[in-house]
């Protein structure tokens, strides 16, 4: 699907960092804006866009959190240089998602949005990653409300702004778009590895022009 995926991480076991990045004990709280008052009554989960079937797809909060429950332990590298390793992500994997709500053969992309209108742009070859999940868990815990609650999108192999918090939905596209964070300065695919921090850096077939 889509282009190919960014190198995976090797794994906190092997003690390798991305580069320019620190280890961080514990687990800061960066978001941009404030934190969003959770109702579950009126939270749903849609997928829409050019979806497979031309149809919006749609969980209220009960039935997304009855599908199934996978975990993955895997890395979290902050673009501001923390890295967090070997946390066990547990949620629905982004590949559920795909499987339940097919996109259109012709998709190569996917915006994930969030509360206020935040978005982040992922290729669909990165989003449909076998690690990729949507996090309610950490550690065996609920996400605090800081980190996420009810929803996190977790993209191990990328910098975490390429998944947010408090995540509402993905639409499916035939064509690149920047979100909120690429718009403002920061890289169109965010490989850590690569050290793909900024803009300025991207190369011919990374990103639509800004």
């Amino acid at each position: 699907m889509g282009q190919p995926e960014s190198r995976e991480s090797p794994g906190a076991e092997q003690f390798q960092l991305p580069p320019g990045q620190r280890l961080q004990r514990g687990w800061p709280v960066t978001h941009y804006g404030p934190v969003p008052k959770f109702k579950p009554e009126r939270w749903e989960f849609r997928v829409f866009g050019a979806t497979a079937d031309g149809d919006k797809h749609c969980w209220n909060h009960e039935e997304f959190a009855a599908l199934p429950f996978d975990s993955v332990v895997a890395d979290l590298h902050c673009v501001t240089k923390f890295s967090m390793t070997g946390a066990e992500w547990g949620g629905v994997m982004a590949r559920t998602v795909l499987a339940l709500a097919p996109p259109a053969p012709q998709v190569t992309h996917v915006m994930v949005w969030a509360e206020y209108g935040f978005s982040s742009n992922l290729r669909l070859a990165d989003f449909a990653s076998e690690r990729t999940v949507f996090a309610t868990h950490m550690g065996g815990e609920l996400l605090t409300a800081e980190h996420g609650f009810p929803l996190r999108l977790v993209v191990p192999h990328l910098y975490a702004w390429k998944g947010p918090k408090w995540v509402r939905g993905i639409e499916y596209m035939t064509a690149d778009r920047r979100g909120f964070w690429e718009e403002r300065g920061y890289h169109n695919i965010g490989d850590p590895w690569r050290e793909q921090r900024f803009s300025y850096q991207e190369e011919p077939g990374d990103g639509p022009e800004l």
